[in-house]
């Protein structure tokens, strides 16, 4: 089972490269969290999951989600969230069924 498997938070589109963190946000209230995550390559890797995700109409968190449900040893997903709409999306998000070519492609993006 995945532990912080949305990167505390890293993964649900709601941080951007070079934009201030969102008040409230895991990332901007703790140096625990933000420590090891923040850094230029982890930014690039967001930037390119997010580009990869909306030239197919999904969201960064929709792929992040699929991806994890989309790999067989992971038995299952338990996603933080604050407000009931996270819920939601986070639940929503595993609807895209990941097609081998698209798991190939994650896969060099995150190297």
């Amino acid at each position: 089972m995945p532990y912080f498997p949305l990167a505390s938070g890293l993964l649900t589109g709601k941080y951007a490269s070079g934009a201030p963190l969102p008040a409230g946000t895991r990332l901007a209230n703790s140096a625990r969290h933000s420590g090891g995550l923040l850094n230029a390559r982890n930014w690039r890797i967001v930037e390119n999951l997010r580009a990869f995700a909306a030239q197919r109409g999904h969201t960064l968190l929709q792929l992040a989600m699929s991806w994890l449900a989309s790999r067989p040893f992971i038995a299952s997903i338990i996603a933080g969230a604050t407000k009931p709409e996270q819920v939601e999306q986070n639940t929503d998000a595993v609807g895209w069924a990941l097609s081998a070519a698209e798991l190939a492609v994650i896969d060099r993006i995150t190297l």
